[in-house]
């Protein structure tokens, strides 16, 4: 009798667990959080956006299975799913934002806008006014994150179409060119006017430079600030094996979280942040041997990262749902990286970062996790087998937030119950 009870006991603990990761997408969150899926199976959703009137739009890198690259999602009975989807747009890429009544949306090349109408359609989707156009895409970092200031000015990424400068690109033992030719027109941020149209290189500015690449920005209305998340370089113990083994790779270099100013330079390719240093150090390309200081004149990070998780989504928190610690701070989403291997990979999990008198506290956690599918404490080996890699990031009008997946094509509603 009491070892039917254990069973019992055992198996009603377990429908228990299941039932509460159901409850929340499977996801972990901290004490008095939710989570929902309010679309699922949209296609490769990247950076996504919503309305003041709570629709919300997504990006997909490459067009899904009905040919369509731009998703208008509508929970329009007010259950907390989405049941009306509509889509159109042929081009992939990862940029999307709501300014206004306007919609903004990136390709790899190009930024187009398009009207919105009283209900949060798109007045004339086939038919979008080229911002920018000619941006360069080189298949590599080529994807074209944006986001606005208080005004119209739009902030695009041109990632470095290079890991690190090589004389030839990932090969071993390749010196680093100097000056690096491509700070000239990419690895850096772009500001281009919104309002206008048609513009190409020579209408923007080149806000800061030396940012292998950029997927995860935001501005901080706060601070009247641009922070954006760079993805590190790669392959240090492959390129230069004499400095680096696979243990050095998998925790160097850090992924960072700048503060940005117009003008300024985080230092690549010519240095990288070791985050058990606590410093820049001079990348091997250029002479270093992973302890040799770089140079001063290169921005700081406002936060370090472990390496190699893939940042991806940058949102400053300004709703009031949430509780007070999260009142201006920053989530991150981190996509999980393959550059740990032959250590298990890391990421797939959304990080926060508090702020305080708009300045980044530096004791980041991770606030949601289990996007990897993984059980608790079992690591995620092979990133093709994680069950989602969250993405973009964005802040409904109730104060929830909403995080997209780029594998199965998930949106995911965080809120907090009072």
């Amino acid at each position: 009798m009491k070892k039917g009870l254990s069973i019992l006991s055992l198996f009603l603990l377990v429908l228990s667990i299941v039932g509460k990761a159901q409850e929340n997408a499977g996801l972990r969150l901290p004490a008095g959080f939710k989570a929902s899926l309010f679309a699922d199976n949209i296609g490769s959703a990247r950076h996504i956006t919503i309305t003041k009137s709570g629709v919300v739009f997504a990006k997909l890198s490459n067009p899904n299975k009905e040919g369509n690259a731009i998703i208008r999602l509508e929970d329009a009975n007010h259950d907390g799913v989405a049941d009306n989807i509509t889509g159109w747009g042929k081009y992939g890429g990862t940029g999307i934002y709501v300014k206004g009544n306007s919609l903004y949306a990136s390709s790899n090349e190009a930024i187009f806008k398009y009207e919105l109408n009283s209900k949060d359609e798109v007045v004339n989707p086939s038919n979008p006014v080229t911002v920018v156009s000619g941006l360069i895409n080189r298949r590599q970092h080529e994807s074209k994150s944006i986001t606005f200031d208080k005004g119209n000015n739009v902030y695009v990424n041109i990632g470095a179409y290079s890991n690190s400068c090589q004389t030839k690109d990932r090969t071993p033992g390749s010196q680093g060119m100097m000056p690096c030719p491509i700070l000239d027109s990419a690895g850096g941020i772009w500001k281009f006017d919104g309002t206008k149209e048609n513009q190409t290189y020579k209408d923007g500015k080149r806000y800061a430079t030396g940012l292998r690449n950029v997927i995860g920005l935001d501005w901080n209305t706060e601070t009247n600030q641009l922070f954006v998340m760079q993805h590190g370089r790669d392959q240090l113990n492959t390129l230069f094996p004499n400095l680096y083994n696979d243990s050095l790779n998998a925790e160097l270099p850090a992924e960072t979280f700048y503060a940005i100013n117009e003008g300024d330079n985080a230092g690549w390719p010519y240095v990288y942040y070791d985050p058990s240093q606590h410093k820049k150090i001079v990348a091997p390309e250029y002479g270093g041997d992973g302890k040799k200081e770089g140079a001063k004149e290169y921005k700081d990070p406002a936060v370090a990262f472990p390496a190699h998780m893939a940042p991806m989504g940058v949102l400053f928190y300004t709703g009031t749902q949430f509780p007070e610690k999260y009142k201006n701070g920053a989530f991150i989403t981190f996509h999980g990286s393959w550059n740990r291997a032959p250590l298990p990979q890391e990421g797939f999990f959304v990080a926060f970062v508090p702020f305080k008198n708009g300045k980044a506290t530096g004791e980041w956690e991770i606030f949601a996790n289990g996007f990897g599918g993984n059980a608790e404490g079992v690591k995620v080996i092979n990133t093709g087998k994680a069950k989602a890699r969250p993405v973009g990031l964005a802040q409904g009008p109730d104060g929830s937030i909403y995080v997209s997946d780029d594998t199965k094509g998930a949106i995911f509603k965080i809120s907090y119950n009072k």
